[in-house]
């Protein structure tokens, strides 16, 4: 199976990471290097962490991760391996100036800081229209 960038497949965007349905909070994949990858999600109306019309704040560190996810989970795919079960080790800071509402669309980036031995350091923004609405910085911890 030969994927281009972007792709929105939602098969193949499920396949790369450990979560699944209804705790998937991701469904795009951008952009991908080696130390950086770009991904997207749009907010439904029906999502485990709207509340009041809001995505919460605990969704958005759910994306980021999951974003992080994605990037390991690509990674494994082009090397022809299945994607490997990983979760948050740390995070050194994280900051939302606001809360996207239901039908926005975030753009996450995240920057590969720092890999050594499973654990990843990694840089994250996501954005709404092009307006920062989340920062933070995490270690992702792969079994």
């Amino acid at each position: 199976m030969e994927i281009n960038l972007p792709t929105s497949d939602k098969n193949f965007v499920e396949s790369l990471i450990p979560q699944k349905f209804p705790f998937v909070m991701v469904h795009e994949l951008t952009a991908y290097s080696e130390n950086h990858l770009v991904s997207g999600f749009t907010i439904k109306e029906d999502n485990l962490f709207v509340q009041n019309g809001n995505f919460q704040a605990s969704g958005l560190i759910e994306h980021q991760a999951q974003s992080v996810a994605l990037h390991t989970g690509y990674k494994y795919y082009l090397l022809g391996k299945d994607a490997p079960t990983g979760y948050i080790g740390a995070i050194k800071f994280f900051e939302a100036e606001s809360l996207p509402k239901i039908g926005d669309k975030l753009k996450t980036e995240a920057a590969i800081l720092n890999e050594v031995m499973g654990v990843t350091l990694v840089e994250i923004t996501t954005k709404v229209n092009d307006t920062v609405i989340a920062k933070s910085q995490m270690k992702t911890v792969v079994k």
